[in-house]
């Protein structure tokens, strides 16, 4: 498996490159995947029936939202923790310390080591479309790092460690137009 990336050349309109086009990337969007279907394939690979599997799944929901809400750090299987947190504006005096001062309510996630280690091991697909959507190259690799045959330098700053890099011209996509 892959992480999809897409690079879009766009027009920077702040920032040091203002009115210049740079090539911007980010994750491709996946399809959200319905708890229906993630509660069937965890069946599947746990050997116990939907049904069972159903009652688990909400009962841990349960017991996370439960100890979350009452300050607890929770363990999230294989993924790392959850947590409640909020951000709010400070105040000189004591009696200035109000629920108004809260700005906002948020949910930590604190990543398990193994976690940040798969992500960090996964094969990344890179592809390129110039500012008109028209696809221009692709970046892909076997592993963590990314590479490009085109240029020396591995774009992730480090050395070369048999990432497998593959580029291809628009017009060299396997698939398209086959």
């Amino acid at each position: 498996m892959a992480l999809k990336v897409k690079a879009q050349e766009k027009l920077q309109k702040i920032g040091t490159y203002a009115g210049k086009y740079r090539y911007i990337m980010m994750p491709e969007l996946y399809t959200s995947l319905s708890q229906e279907k993630v509660i069937k394939e965890a069946a599947l690979r746990s050997g116990v029936s939907k049904g069972i599997m159903q009652a688990c799944w909400d009962a841990a929901g349960e017991v996370i939202k439960a100890w979350a809400t009452e300050g607890h750090s929770v363990a999230l299987p294989g993924l790392g923790t959850m947590r409640f947190g909020l951000r709010a504006k400070s105040v000189e005096k004591v009696d200035e310390v109000k629920a108004g001062l809260i700005t906002s309510r948020r949910i930590i996630f604190t990543p398990a080591v193994e976690l940040k280690d798969e992500l960090a091991g996964t094969a990344i697909q890179i592809t390129c479309y110039d500012r008109d959507g028209k696809e221009v190259k692709r970046v892909t690799s076997t592993s963590g790092e990314v590479e490009d045959p085109e240029n020396d330098q591995p774009t992730n700053g480090g050395g070369n460690q048999g990432g497998g890099g593959n580029t291809q011209p628009s017009g060299d996509v396997p698939g398209e137009g086959d």
